[in-house]
């Protein structure tokens, strides 16, 4: 079975950051929108495939169980070919470390698909999620399974966890997120990507980590549906934690430790 060994990791990995450091405007959001959108269904189907599970008979197979489900949203991103913020925050630094890319491009790129994976999981959390009933009380006014379910999961993100703890989780969620994707360049077939993805995505879920894209999606659903004592402010204030702390995660332990163990002397013909 063929694989890409870490060098060739680094340089795979480093084309994918000018590439997509290059993209226009427009590219970049209809990618960030796809992207919000795809890690919203996994979300989603997170929330559904876990409600009703009792922690008191389930305990950690809950999150488990929520954790692989979950990673339907990278697998569709990785697979399907769509721009997630937490992706890039990896792949760009790792070509600005190569001096293939500029810092202000890769800001602006930042910025684009920040925008546009925001307004892809907006729209999954208000029209497909809110509006379908998908995640919804009881007709008779009570909790229902998956509307519980959805205010345990963002009450512990957005209103139990201090900002420290928020932003170290999400040190630790982009650290594995991006492992995640750097594993999936290793593999040279669709079940190789797949396989790849599942384990680090599930542990990251699993652990009870801080992803900006996710919580784009969990903390306004929460809103739009009364569920747990969620807040704007809240989800405001988590979404800038986690964002910090998925770059740092990302940049550090991935694009700068690979870039120096892999990258950084490589042969010039082996260069992007």
């Amino acid at each position: 079975m063929s694989f890409n060994a870490p060098p060739q990791i680094a340089v795979e990995a480093i084309r994918s950051g000018v590439s997509k450091a290059a993209a226009p405007p427009v590219k970049a959001l209809v990618g960030g929108f796809l992207a919000g959108a795809y890690i919203a269904f996994g979300g989603l189907l997170a929330i559904v495939v876990s409600s009703g599970l009792d922690p008191k008979t389930w305990g950690g197979l809950t999150t488990l169980f929520t954790g692989l489900v979950f990673s339907l949203g990278l697998i569709l991103v990785v697979v399907g070919g769509a721009d997630l913020l937490t992706g890039n925050m990896a792949t760009i630094p790792l070509a600005v470390l190569d001096r293939k890319v500029t810092v202000v491009r890769m800001l602006l790129n930042w910025f684009w698909v920040t925008i546009g994976n925001l307004a892809g999981a907006l729209f999954v959390a208000y029209v497909l999620a809110d509006k379908t009933g998908v995640i919804k009380k009881g007709a008779d006014g009570t909790a229902g399974a998956s509307w519980t379910r959805l205010g345990a999961i963002t009450m512990g993100k957005a209103v139990t966890e201090t900002h420290t703890e928020q932003f170290l989780r999400a040190v630790g969620c982009n650290w594995l997120v991006c492992l995640a994707v750097w594993l999936a360049f290793a593999a040279t077939s669709v079940s190789g990507k797949i396989l790849a993805i599942i384990f680090p995505i599930t542990a990251f879920v699993a652990l009870g980590f801080d992803h900006v894209v996710a919580n784009m999606f969990f903390l306004p659903l929460a809103v739009f549906e009364n569920a747990g004592s969620v807040t704007t402010a809240n989800t405001v204030e988590n979404l800038i934690f986690a964002f910090l702390g998925n770059a740092v995660g990302a940049g550090v332990f991935v694009a700068g430790a690979y870039y120096y163990l892999y990258a950084k002397d490589r042969p010039e013909a082996d260069k992007v």
